[in-house]
C-alpha cells in the first residue's frame, strides 16, 4: 500500500486555518479551563481538571496530526494526464449496468464516498491508479468482484 499522503490545495488551506484556530483560541479556552479547575483545589478528585486535561490531550494530538499532514503530504493540483492518478476525476460504468458513477481520486485525508471522493489507498482507488480510458478494472468487495470500464478521465 502506498504511504504517500496527498491533499488538494483547498484541503491544505482548510488544515492551515484549523491549525491556527487550534493553536490560538481553542488552546486558550482549554488553558483557561485548566487554570479555573486548578483554582478549585484538590486535583485528585477534581472532575473539571481531569476533563480539561483530556480535552488538552485531544487538542494537542489533533495539532500534531495536522502538522504531520501539512509537513509530509504532497499537494495535488489539477490533473492533465491520460492515466488515472491522484486528482483524477474518473467516470466508471459497472459491467451489466447502464448508469455511470463519477469518482475523484484523493488522498486518504480527503476521502468521502458520499461526495464521490475515494482514497488512492482504497480498493477502487488502487485498482484505478495508472489505468487509461477504456481499461477494465476489477474491484474485490465483500460481496464479490465487480468489473468497471473507465469511460472518461478528467
Amino acid at each position: 500500500m502506498n504511504n504517500q499522503q496527498f491533499i488538494s490545495p483547498e484541503k491544505k488551506k482548510a488544515l492551515e486555518a484549523e491549525l491556527l484556530d487550534l493553536r490560538g483560541p481553542k488552546r486558550q479556552i482549554i488553558l483557561d479551563a485548566l487554570q479555573y479547575a486548578r483554582s478549585l483545589g484538590d486535583l485528585s478528585e477534581n472532575a473539571e481538571y481531569h476533563n480539561a486535561r483530556e480535552e488538552q490531550g485531544r487538542l494537542e494530538e489533533r495539532i500534531a496530526q495536522i502538522e504531520f499532514i501539512l509537513r509530509d503530504s504532497q499537494i495535488v493540483t489539477s490533473h492533465h494526464k491520460a492515466d488515472v492518478s491522484v486528482g483524477s476525476i474518473v467516470t466508471l460504468k459497472k459491467k451489466g449496468e447502464k448508469t455511470e458513477k463519477i469518482y475523484t481520486i484523493v488522498g486518504s485525508e480527503e476521502a468521502d464516498t458520499t461526495l464521490g471522493k475515494v482514497s488512492n489507498n482504497s480498493p477502487i482507488g488502487q485498482a484505478l491508479l495508472g489505468k487509461k480510458k477504456g481499461d477494465i478494472i476489477v474491484v474485490s468487495t465483500p460481496m464479490g468482484e465487480n468489473q468497471y470500464e473507465i469511460v472518461e478521465i478528467k
